[in-house]
């Protein structure tokens, strides 16, 4: 098992190294920036609104699903588990400056994330079920002008996105924080230890439950819990850092100066590079909000929404809320506790978080645990429809449930492989689908900003 985890992390360093995907992504979403005219700060604030008015109303326009349960339906996959080990895995390996290329990410991830909905909803067509489906595959396989090209950048998303689905941050990974923060909660509340398989066990029940019901019960289901559980989650980490705000700037200098000079050896902490920060960084930074990784236009994209724009300002509101508020939070509370430079938490994921926050709230491992669950169950039931989408694009609907099947059997694996494995294995499925996604959306640089033109036009004559 160790050579096995060897060589995947290797791999895994190679596609994240900073001349690779992070440059990808930086370029890609650079360009998307400039060609809508700085979208995700010039229209941040109607992105709020369009939040705000998607959660008094329901959507009047053509599609599956409301547009405020595309929203939950996306923020169940991004909010996930990700904010709670992938953050501290990205500290672990990276050091505190690894925060600041996960902001880097984030803040031009706000225009990738919009430029996908788009598309999404643009391109999204009909399957022979009569169900809506969109996505890159289908983007990419309408949207990109050289059939062979297109053909080829679609069949390897959809692969590597089913394949990321079963093995990736999508599912093992989830299931692996979700084990070792209630083992953290049990062992440091109880004073008992449980076996990592038990908390696999009863998140693989509830998540197999939701799935039956397909894409109309996960976005009911996300409706409902996505909301409250990243309230109690940020509520949580704000009081932990409003007892200990003396530390905060000092915290914030730490991420800044980190993020341009190699890390020091510290403690247990082994030191990191300025390249290991930018890589961990950018790969935690996709991870977490999904941003040209495109996942998300496979929810976004069968919104009832009435112009495609309408679903790309919901995006940004996505990237902001889950890298710029909750991962921030998370990252603020393990460097302020200093619990990331102690020998016993350097092969930690979620535990670290977990044992963070107990060092100033008594009993905060549990309510970790707790929010590591709903934040699993979600991203696991949302990523379960990304992957049978990708899977129903190269084979068929008739292999959905058989996929679904695998899907759940798969959860329960992953709460006891070891945290290195399932993170690397994670990233390294991320970067691998995110590629054929960012270059096919090269090929649409000039819908996107054509749709935009046309959104400003008949906001503006409408107005």
């Amino acid at each position: 098992m160790n050579g096995l985890t060897e060589r995947i992390q290797l791999i895994d360093s190679l596609i994240w190294q900073p001349y690779a995907m992070p440059l990808v992504l930086l370029v890609v979403g650079g360009l998307i920036t400039i060609s809508t005219g700085l979208v995700q700060i010039r229209w941040f604030p109607l992105a709020v609104r369009t939040v705000v008015q998607s959660m008094k109303q329901d959507s009047s326009g053509q599609g599956t699903i409301t547009q405020f349960q595309a929203l939950s339906t996306a923020l169940a996959s991004t909010v996930g588990n990700g904010n709670i080990g992938g953050v501290a895995t990205a500290i672990l390996i990276g050091g505190p400056g690894a925060i600041f290329w996960m902001w880097v990410c984030a803040a031009i991830g706000m225009a990738t994330k919009y430029a996908e909905a788009v598309l999404g909803v643009h391109h999204r067509v009909t399957r022979e079920t009569g169900e809506l489906a969109s996505g890159p595959m289908y983007y990419i396989t309408s949207g990109v002008p050289h059939a062979p090209t297109a053909k080829t950048l679609a069949t390897l998303f959809a692969f590597f996105g089913a394949c990321g689905a079963l093995f990736g941050t999508g599912n093992m990974a989830q299931s692996n924080t979700v084990a070792r923060t209630f083992v953290e909660a049990a062992r440091s509340v109880g004073g008992v230890d449980i076996p990592m398989w038990l908390p696999g066990l009863l998140i693989t029940v509830a998540v197999g439950l939701v799935l039956l019901g397909g894409i109309r019960r996960i976005a009911a289901v996300a409706e409902r819990i996505v909301p409250t559980m990243i309230v109690v989650y940020v509520l949580s980490a704000a009081t932990y850092l409003l007892i200990n705000v003396g530390q905060v700037p000092e915290v914030f200098v730490l991420i800044l100066s980190e993020a341009f000079s190699p890390t020091a050896a510290v403690g247990g902490f082994a030191g990191a590079s300025m390249a290991q920060a930018i890589a961990a960084g950018a790969s935690r930074g996709v991870l977490s909000n999904e941003a040209g990784l495109g996942t998300a236009p496979i929810a976004h994209g069968i919104a009832k929404v009435h112009h495609p724009v309408d679903q790309g300002l919901v995006g940004i509101f996505e990237v902001f809320t889950d890298t710029i508020v909750v991962c921030s939070l998370t990252a603020f509370v393990i460097l302020t506790s200093n619990l990331w430079i102690e020998p016993t938490f350097q092969n930690a994921s979620g535990d670290l978080t977990a044992a963070a926050l107990s060092t100033t709230i008594p009993g905060a491992s549990l309510i970790v645990a707790i929010c590591s669950f709903l934040f699993g169950f979600s991203t696991l039931i949302g990523w379960c429809y990304y992957g049978e989408k990708c899977v129903e694009f190269l084979f068929g609907s008739g292999i959905i449930r058989v996929y679904r099947l695998i899907f759940t059997m798969l959860i329960m694996v992953g709460s006891v492989v070891s945290v290195p494995l399932v993170w690397a294995l994670g990233t390294m499925l991320n970067g691998l689908m995110a590629f054929p996604n960012l270059i096919g959306m090269l090929f649409l640089l000039g819908t996107v900003k054509r749709l935009t033109s046309e959104y400003l036009d008949r906001t503006t004559t409408s107005g």
